[in-house]
């Protein structure tokens, strides 16, 4: 049996439990048995290549703690052991007494925050089992056991089948979308951001550590980690990923992604971001690439504020700052923020741009279409791109344009940026593009999807995306269809106009 499969059995059974409510639940759930079982096969891996080596290997939990002890007790044949294997009431006061306060003094036993025993501390710290029978957890855990993570091509496939997991935590809607970016977009990210081995690799809303788990792959797919010296992987291993995230929810499932993708030690920290006084940082603080959707539409207390020279409610227009410090001397960086962002012209986002242009270069701006974040968010949003190498002189748009409307059943995919991360990586084709449209098969000129704009252009710092190649369909209605769209727009700004009286009268 496949690991989905098992994944999608597992889902099934704790859907029937009580303590289960939704994707956001069971996924946390999934996710802590499934580490536990990787933590496992890990060190029974690490301890085997000590003992070949003729070295002891001390493992992190204790002896009689590990899984195959309390989890999955085998018999002589190998097979479950059921007089020893603890279910019912018996399991759940186990896990819940014994396990878990366990597992949460971890964090306390060391000061070193890039071991093992730390790292595991720090999850466990914000987890609690929510399974509310110990038969549910039984069937779960004899599952799991069947997973044998042990094999590269074994983690491989759990780390994507982790990936839709969160993903399908994320199109639950609510909260627990904040935590899922698009893989596409991601991916078209990193692509574009020129990161190399060395670089310090930074994401202030980390979530479910999308963005440094893709910089990860990016760094290390295919033969990229046969060409890595000893020394290069432990750089990649301890001192490239770094982020911070403000929610217990996402913080775990954040840490236990980028583990389960191969990130032994990535320097994520749970804690509101924007806490931070950013005239403190110093270079030695900051970082080469920073990459990140940080969340938007949310508002902070004036306390939050000072810690910022223009001060906003907006935590886009607080987070937009923070990134501008936070980024090293030649350094790179790539965010998704909310449209308003660039066309609002206010006294706070026109300062912090006016400081962005002047001090930042602003190379590329990609348009992003509706319904990206959907079900979610329908917030039409962008990718702003700036590094840290003098002041903005050229802006390079690209208006991504899907053939189909976005929606949460037809999500935006690599191939609507394909084209994007090549002209990113070929300045030298835009111009082509640009110079002649391409008509299409019935002798029609298109538009074109990617422009350029001198800073001079730029009025009252609106960096929003006006193609200025767009045709602009003129549809034809009947005067009887005329009619009903005027009676439609009636009943629309009626339907508004009662709802603002009613907030003024309630």
């Amino acid at each position: 049996m496949s690991i989905q499969n098992s994944i999608d059995r597992i889902t099934d059974i704790l859907r029937r439990d009580d303590g289960i409510s939704g994707a956001m639940h069971y996924t946390e759930q999934i996710s802590w048995v499934l580490f536990l079982k990787f933590l496992n096969d890990y060190e029974d891996n690490r301890a085997d290549e000590a003992f070949l080596e003729g070295k002891d290997y001390n493992y992190v939990l204790r002896k009689d703690l590990r899984w195959n002890e309390w989890a999955s007790p085998k018999d002589e044949n190998g097979k479950l052991d059921v007089k020893r294997a603890l279910t019912g009431d018996d399991l759940i006061e186990f896990v819940n007494n014994t396990f878990f306060p366990y597992l949460k003094a971890f964090k306390s036993s060391t000061n070193d925050p890039k071991t093992l025993t730390y790292k595991i501390g720090a999850i466990f710290e914000y987890l609690d089992n929510r399974i509310a029978s110990g038969h549910t957890l039984r069937e779960v855990l004899d599952i799991i056991d069947g997973l044998d993570f042990q094999s590269s091509d074994e983690l491989f496939e759990l780390s994507q089948v982790y990936e839709t997991l969160l993903k399908s935590m994320g199109s639950d809607g609510g909260n627990s979308g904040e935590f899922y970016t698009p893989r596409a977009i991601i991916k078209a990210m990193v692509e574009t951001t020129h990161i190399e081995v060395g670089d310090t690799i930074y994401d202030g809303a980390a979530g479910s550590g999308g963005f440094l788990v893709e910089a990860f792959d990016f760094l290390t797919a295919g033969k990229k980690k046969e060409k890595l010296s000893a020394q290069e992987w432990k750089t990649i291993q301890n001192d490239t990923f770094f982020g911070q995230e403000k929610t217990s929810l996402g913080y775990v499932m954040g840490m236990m992604n980028m583990i389960l993708h191969g990130i032994e030690s990535p320097n994520v920290y749970k804690g509101n971001t924007l806490t931070q006084n950013i005239r403190d940082y110093q270079e030695k603080d900051r970082h080469d690439v920073i990459l990140a959707n940080p969340p938007f539409g949310g508002k902070e207390k004036k306390q939050i504020q000072q810690n910022f020279p223009v001060e906003s409610n907006a935590t886009e227009i607080l987070f937009l700052q923070h990134f501008m410090k936070m980024l090293k001397l030649e350094g790179r960086a790539a965010i998704v923020i909310p449209e308003g962002v660039l066309f609002q012209t206010n006294n706070a986002f026109t300062r912090v741009k006016q400081t962005l242009l002047e001090n930042y270069n602003v190379h590329t701006i990609l348009s992003l279409p509706s319904g990206v974040f959907l079900p979610y968010s329908g917030v039409k949003t962008n990718v702003l791109y700036f590094d840290r190498k003098g002041a903005t002189s050229d802006i390079w748009y690209y208006d991504v344009t899907p053939p189909y409307k976005l929606t949460k059943n037809k999500p935006i995919a690599y191939e609507h940026l394909k084209e994007f991360v090549h002209l990113f990586h070929h300045p030298e084709e835009r111009n082509k593009t640009n110079a002649k449209l391409p008509v299409s098969s019935n002798g029609v000129e298109k538009e074109c999807n990617n422009w350029t704009v001198n800073v001079a252009e730029i009025k009252d710092y609106d960096l929003s995306a006006k193609n200025p190649h767009k045709v602009v369909e003129v549809v034809h209605k009947t005067p009887k269809e005329l009619l009903t769209s005027f009676k439609q727009n009636d009943k629309e700004i009626n339907s508004l106009m009662n709802q603002i009286k009613s907030l003024i009268d309630g």
